[in-house]
């Protein structure tokens, strides 16, 4: 156990270029698709936002849409800035598979919260909820593959955050944009459950071979 509290160990996650570029081609892929919607304008914003009343209707898809488009180009901007800093925080500490994962418990998590706890939430759009649940799911697998001081750090950070959202609101740099606090609670609690499962289960893979 002391070598998985000191450093990195390989065996438990893949360590080849291939498994780390796969990795940042999905946090480059949800980029691109988020700036494709935001070129359809309005019309596209209206259609594929998160909404509650739409989505009791029969929209389903807005459960995933929703979380690709975004209010304006501030928002959008701020939500490619939070992909860049966890490409660059997570290189290695997932793969496609295991991102796929933990992007979409995170979703799932978000649309779950709104659904059964935010009866008066109309509706919502932006990536910063499933941003927070690879931040989560980042802090998670550091306690695995990264030195303690490094994993308390991040966990410090991220709890830290989240509790001062539910407490005080959102954070000053957030402008005058409104900003749904619970969707970054939701999220980050639905990519860290999937990161914990994830480096869990590789773990006991790794000590069956």
């Amino acid at each position: 156990m002391k070598a998985l509290s000191e450093g990195r160990p390989d065996r438990l996650q893949p360590a080849t270029s291939i498994s780390r570029t796969q990795g940042l081609w999905l946090l480059g892929l949800f980029c691109g698709i988020s700036v494709l919607l935001a070129m359809g304008g309005e019309a596209a914003r209206l259609a594929m936002r998160y909404e509650r009343a739409a989505v009791f209707a029969g929209d389903y898809w807005r459960l995933l849409t929703g979380h690709l488009v975004h209010g304006n180009p501030a928002h959008l901007s701020l939500n490619l800035a939070g992909l860049g800093l966890i490409a660059a925080l997570f290189p290695r500490d997932f793969t496609l598979r295991q991102w796929l994962i933990v992007l979409l418990a995170s979703i799932i998590s978000i649309d779950a919260g709104f659904v059964l706890f935010e009866p008066h939430l109309q509706w919502y759009v932006g990536l910063s909820g499933v941003l927070h649940g690879a931040l989560a799911a980042g802090a998670v697998a550091w306690w695995w593959h990264e030195t303690k001081p490094l994993a308390l750090a991040l966990t410090a950070v991220v709890i830290g955050k989240l509790v001062w959202e539910q407490w005080q609101g959102a954070l000053p740099l957030s402008g005058d944009m409104p900003v749904i606090v619970d969707a970054h609670l939701f999220g980050a609690i639905g990519g860290a459950i999937a990161a914990f499962g994830i480096c869990l289960y590789s773990q006991r893979w790794s000590l069956r071979r």
